[in-house]
């Protein structure tokens, strides 16, 4: 354990010394026998916003002036120019136009960071349905959760009635532990089966997605579980499976709501104005949770690497590689944390989305 702890510690301090190396700071540095500065000083907040966004190209590296990224497909419809297919790779990074698409610019531009049209000296937004860094990373972790649980099914299959092997002793802990103690905990012995693929499936989706997250290079390093999109999406499947098996008692419990004085009924409807806003609520708590303490761990610990870049600033090189060895200490005890956050995140999603369902089927008494 201390040797893994050792050689994750030494790998964090290269990959952090790397990204201060490749950064420039705000330093004096002799080019032909003259001294210039760096004239773009470093903005946290544009590091931290670019590194937690989305973004139509996947940046890995940059080594001086050159930058090493994966170009995404960029898929827009114009009703001026109709369908335009090309890759990211085509705007240089933002730098320039192609066919008259950029991506936008400008502190107060309403459609910075996204792909643009410009029409008569105008920006027009096209319909765009471009594979993006988030989007690619879904079809990433899509494929690997595809090709963990049919080698898991696979193992079962090749070594029924033996002890799991492998990946199947990693994984079926983590199943019988979404099984027992969130499915069949909340919705009891009879119910638990028919909404167990669901919490399965958003259980490791949420949980795959976190780990990736910390991880800072290719495959890992996209923000996914921390776009709002992502998390509202699942928070709608938890919504659409809530209300279709609803049953009688649930609705008529949302209607005239049992043990509730009759002047809370009359002549104003408050509390089933209530639940029926409630039934709403749950839902939309899900999506923000998962987003916001996703987002709030990421945005804390580019934070700490920021620190790294401002020293660097006010006192060059010495100071910023100095301020590494705080920055670094503080990052690997958040990332450990994180590692805590990852799972319990996608555990409570998942035992809510399984107390929903519990209340929507629960029997009257």
């Amino acid at each position: 354990m201390l040797n893994n702890i050792k050689v994750l510690t030494t790998a964090i301090l290269a990959f952090t010394f790397l990204l201060v190396s490749n950064t420039g700071f705000s330093q004096h540095g002799e080019e032909h026998g003259t001294t210039e500065q760096h004239e773009k000083e470093f903005n946290p907040g544009e590091m931290i916003m670019g590194h937690v966004g989305d973004e139509y190209g996947w940046h890995i590296t940059t080594f001086g002036e050159t930058h090493i990224s994966i170009p995404l497909p960029i898929i827009v419809y114009s009703e001026h120019s109709g369908f335009s297919v090309f890759m990211s790779s085509k705007f240089h990074h933002g730098h320039s136009s192609y066919k008259n698409f950029k991506i936008a610019s400008g502190k107060d531009n309403p459609n910075k960071g996204k792909v643009v049209e410009e029409v008569n000296g105008e920006e027009v937004r096209p319909y765009d349905i471009s594979i993006t860094k988030n989007t690619l990373s879904l079809f990433i972790s899509i494929a690997l959760i595809l090709w963990l649980f049919l080698a898991v099914a696979k193992g079962y299959r090749k070594r029924e009635g033996q002890a799991p092997k492998g990946i199947q002793s990693f994984i079926e802990p983590l199943i019988l532990f979404v099984r027992d103690d969130i499915a069949k905990a909340s919705l009891g012995e009879k119910k638990y089966m028919k909404f167990t693929p669901y919490l399965l499936s958003i259980f490791f989706f949420i949980f795959l997605n976190n780990l990736l997250g910390l991880v800072p290079i290719f495959p890992g390093g996209a923000n996914l579980t921390g776009n709002i999109a992502i998390t509202m999406v699942l928070a709608i499947f938890t919504f659409i499976i809530t209300t279709i098996n609803g049953n009688k008692n649930y609705w008529v419990h949302m209607v005239n709501t049992p043990g509730v004085p009759w002047w809370l009924k009359f002549p104003i409807p408050l509390m089933p104005f209530v639940e029926i806003l409630g039934m709403f609520i749950k839902p939309f708590v899900l999506m923000v949770r998962l987003f916001a303490n996703i987002t709030a761990g990421h945005i804390v610990a580019l934070g700490f690497f920021s620190l790294i870049f401002l020293f660097g600033e006010m006192g060059g090189a010495p100071a910023g590689y100095g301020g590494a060895i705080f920055s670094v200490a503080f990052t690997i005890f958040l990332t450990m944390l994180e590692l805590l956050v990852a799972f319990i995140q996608a555990y409570v999603f998942t035992l809510l989305s399984a107390l929903y369902f519990g209340m929507a089927t629960e029997e009257h008494h």
